[in-house]
């Protein structure tokens, strides 16, 4: 048994330059993981004029897309594990700024939707990562007000490239193209990457109590210069050498439950908010709207999303996250619901910008819940592997919709996603656990098994 405590060394440290600089390299990664996951959307309703794809085409590739999120999840996740949380980090956000590159260059549906599921695993693989690396480096009575402050920057990468789409795809018949060069300058993160450190819980998980020593005194000299002394940690604790967590670790009784609530959780969220953000510009252009309109509506709505991320950075460590989910959920519901049974632009933008501040919301409240359910060892699989499935639902979220549409209109699809939301909003309410103000775990939680 070593002695461990990495835990309350960074716990008791206040916030600093090395905090605020590793805020902005993951807010970076964010704004243009957001920027890009909705690009082939908000290009969908040009390719389906200029190379005549239909909406059952446009429902295939947003299912791939899904897939490879959640292949991404998945190796992320092990990734982060084998590899370390900033590594994998630095190597997911290049990943996606690569093919996001390559999108540029398609020469037909095939290629892009090839280039697009490539960029999609690394946008999931990115995320997870970083929703791990922000739980653990952070102290824990304010991780999720820092979580949430990383997806108020980073979600502005969605309305950004909504206006950045609205202002090119239109211009001529290869400026859409443009909208994919736009999400590959994520790239640029590798200049903000090698100021960040690696986890020192991940290496003392591994047993490197060493390396998580030197990074800890790292950290804590930078920020004693900075803030004056530091005070004294909570005694250290004892923990065991684990070997590499397998797959299976999941199926036991104490992360199983965790695991299959959070999938409800991301499945509900995925199939809810992709529902709107992926289909509503090619929607609203086959209602009659034409597309420079379409995306216009849309970009103005979006603009709710920082906003959102911001509101639950407000709420997230002063009420109980489970609570707040439950009722972002439920508003969603309500307010996409009415979003689709009206074609009044006025009202169109409103409950659109709603949908995405309460969404937004939502998703930061998400990653900030999420970590807390796992101790150290299991976190990277059980938040990989859940966000992953919930990313997995939606290969089938896109082919549902596109039937509800073409079999009984374009209401139906906003009735569908409003019952998808309302469902997850009941289970978290009935089964989700409480988390407010509880450290991030270093040994599986009692009350978990309970739950």
């Amino acid at each position: 048994m070593l002695n461990s405590n990495a835990k309350n060394r960074l716990d008791r440290l206040p916030i600093g330059k090395f905090h605020k600089m590793t805020l902005v390299a993951v807010s970076f990664a964010y704004f243009f993981e957001f920027a890009d996951i909705n690009s082939f959307a908000v290009t969908a309703p040009r390719l389906i004029k200029l190379w005549g794809i239909t909406v059952d085409q446009v429902a295939y590739v947003t299912s791939l897309s899904f897939v490879g999120m959640f292949l991404g999840s998945i190796v992320a996740a092990w990734m982060a594990d084998r590899w370390g949380r900033k590594r994998t980090l630095d190597i997911t956000t290049l990943w996606f700024g690569v093919f996001s590159l390559t999108s540029v260059f398609s020469w037909n549906l095939v290629s892009l939707g090839v280039f697009r599921v490539l960029t999609s695993a690394g946008l999931s693989a990115m995320t997870v990562v970083a929703v791990i690396y922000v739980s653990e480096m952070f102290p824990s009575t304010v991780r999720g007000k820092f979580q949430a402050y990383a997806i108020v920057i980073g979600i502005c990468g969605t309305p950004a490239t909504n206006f950045v789409a609205s202002a090119v795809v239109p211009l001529n018949d290869w400026s859409w193209r443009l909208v994919y060069l736009w999400g590959a300058l994520g790239i640029a993160y590798m200049f903000l990457a090698r100021r960040l450190k690696e986890s020192p819980r991940w290496y003392e998980d591994k047993g490197d109590h060493a390396a998580a020593d030197a990074v800890l005194g790292e950290i804590e000299k930078e920020i004693a210069a900075e803030k004056g002394p530091l005070p004294e940690p909570e005694p250290p604790v004892e923990a065991p050498i684990r070997e590499k967590a397998p797959l299976r670790i999941l199926l036991q009784k104490r992360y199983l439950w965790p695991t299959l609530l959070l999938v409800v959780l991301w499945v509900t969220q995925t199939i809810g908010f992709f529902g709107y953000s992926s289909w509503a510009p090619t929607l609203l252009a086959k209602e009659g709207f034409s597309v420079e309109k379409s995306v216009f509506y849309v970009a103005l709505s979006t603009v709710g999303a920082p906003l959102g991320s911001y509101l639950a950075a407000l709420v997230t460590d002063r009420f109980e996250r489970k609570w707040c989910l439950v009722v972002f959920g439920a508003v969603i519901a309500l307010c996409g619901l009415f979003y689709g049974l009206t074609f009044n632009p006025v009202l169109i933008v409103v409950f659109g910008f709603l949908v995405n501040l309460f969404e937004r919301g939502y998703t930061a409240l998400g990653y900030a819940y999420s970590p807390e359910l796992f101790d150290t060892h299991s976190r990277s699989l059980g938040t990989g592997v859940s966000y992953g499935l919930g990313r997995l639902s939606n290969a089938a979220g896109p082919l549902i919709i596109a039937g509800l549409y073409n079999g009984s209109g374009y209401r139906s699809v906003f009735f569908f996603i409003a019952g998808t939301w309302l469902f997850g909003s009941v289970i978290l309410a009935v089964f989700g656990p409480r988390t407010k103000q509880r450290p991030v775990p270093l040994a599986a939680p009692k009350e978990l098994a309970r739950a």
